[in-house]
């Protein structure tokens, strides 16, 4: 499955913006699709997924109850509807598929896509 991220934007803090994660080649609810992101200098960081199969849900702490990840099979695509969003959200954001659980890597990758948050 090839996977093409997309969304980012500069916004204020406060602000919101929705990401979207396209899916071509495969079907996404066949797969657990999560979001990272990244930062010069620092390790990818987990963000959020949502399981294969029972869309069960799981965030990082540090965006949990302003980010809410959501999957729309129908249009093949992923979602991470982010609010209240503060500066040190500004990363580089991917979306990535697993063929399983997510808990022992994800098998497929898309290019990111650049979120920049003002004070």
């Amino acid at each position: 499955v090839q996977l093409q991220a997309s969304g980012g934007g500069s916004v204020q803090a406060g602000g919101s913006l929705r990401l979207s994660c396209a899916a071509s080649g495969g079907s996404l609810s066949s797969y657990t699709v999560g979001w990272f992101r990244q930062t010069p200098g620092k390790d990818r960081e987990f963000v959020s997924q949502t399981a294969r199969f029972d869309g069960a849900t799981s965030y990082a702490d540090s965006v949990k109850g302003r980010f809410t990840i959501s999957r729309d099979d129908a249009k093949n695509t992923g979602y991470l509807q982010m609010n209240s969003l503060k500066p040190e959200d500004t990363a580089d954001y991917f979306c990535a598929a697993d063929e399983g659980w997510g808990g022992g890597g994800y098998d497929y990758w898309g290019k990111g896509t650049l979120v920049t948050v003002s004070s």
